[in-house]
C-alpha cells in the first residue's frame, strides 16, 4: 500500500496523478510495493543549468520525484538541496504547493556557481541524520556535469556507504560528454575495497530529460534500489524488514 493514497494526491496535487500511478507500477515491478523510505532530491544549480531551469525541466523532475515519494513517505514533502560551488539552499517541496515551486525557490538564490557534489552530499547526510528516521533513503541526485573536486565526492560516497542512503545520480545534457565519465567511474567503485556496499547508481536522461517517459524514468530511478537494500540489510546498514 502506498504511503499516501491516490485520493489524497487527487485532492492535493491533481497534476501529479499520472506520475503517481506510473511510479506505483515501477515500484511493484521492482518488488518495492509497500516499502517505506525517505526520498531526497538534489539539484544542480550551476551556471550551465540555466536552460533547464528556464524551460521547466527541473520543475518536471521535482514533480516526478514527488510522485514517487508519495508511495514511499507519508509526510507529503520532498527535502531538496540546491547546490553549485556551495550549498545554495536546503528546503522542501510539498505535494500541495508543487506548482511553480522551483521557480519560487531559485528566485532567491542569486549567483549560479560551479559544481561541488560533496557539499550537497554532506547536506543530505546532515538532514537525514537530524531527521531521526530509521528508514532507508533514496537520494535522487541530478547534475549536468562532473564535480570540481572529484576526490572529495568519491570520499563522501564511500563514507556514506555505511549509512542507509542510496544515491541515484541522473545526468542532464549530451550523453557523449566526457563530463559524465566521473559518474560512471563512481558507479563502479570497488566493493568492499572502496566501500561497504554498492550505494550508488547512474543513468543519463539525455539532452531533453522531459522526453523520458514517466515509466522509463521511474524504472531507472528505482532499478538498483532493491539490490542495494538486500546488500545493506545483510551488512546491518538497513534494518531488516
Amino acid at each position: 500500500m502506498a504511503a499516501i493514497s491516490l485520493r489524497t494526491v487527487e485532492e492535493t496535487a491533481p497534476a501529479l496523478v499520472a506520475p503517481y500511478r506510473s511510479a506505483g507500477v515501477s515500484l511493484r515491478k521492482h518488488g518495492l510495493d509497500g516499502l517505506r523510505a525517505a526520498v531526497y532530491l538534489v539539484v544542480d544549480h550551476s551556471g550551465s543549468m540555466k536552460p533547464y531551469y528556464r524551460d521547466g525541466t527541473v520543475q518536471a523532475l521535482a514533480d516526478r520525484v514527488l510522485g514517487l515519494s508519495a508511495h514511499l513517505d507519508d509526510d507529503g514533502t520532498v527535502p531538496v538541496v540546491f547546490f553549485s560551488t556551495d550549498v545554495d539552499a536546503v528546503t522542501e517541496i510539498p505535494l500541495a504547493g508543487h506548482r511553480g515551486s522551483v521557480e519560487r525557490i531559485v528566485a532567491g538564490l542569486g549567483h549560479m556557481g560551479k559544481t561541488s557534489y560533496h557539499l550537497a552530499m554532506d547536506a543530505v547526510i546532515d538532514h537525514y541524520l537530524d531527521s531521526g528516521t530509521a528508514e532507508p533513503a533514496l537520494v535522487v541526485f541530478q547534475t549536468d556535469g562532473g564535480p570540481i573536486n572529484k576526490l572529495a565526492a568519491e570520499r563522501y560516497l564511500c563514507k556514506a556507504a555505511r549509512l542507509p542512503l542510496f544515491w541515484q545520480f541522473i545526468g542532464f545534457g549530451d550523453p557523449d560528454s566526457r563530463q559524465f565519465d566521473f559518474l560512471r567511474r563512481l558507479d563502479e567503485l570497488a566493493v568492499p575495497g572502496k566501500r561497504a556496499v554498492d550505494n550508488a547508481g547512474f543513468f543519463h536522461a539525455g539532452a531533453d530529460p522531459r522526453r523520458l517517459s514517466d515509466a522509463e524514468l521511474y524504472d531507472r530511478l528505482v532499478g538498483e534500489f532493491p539490490k542495494w537494500l538486500v546488500a545493506a540489510r545483510a551488512q546491518g546498514i538497513v534494518r531488516s524488514a
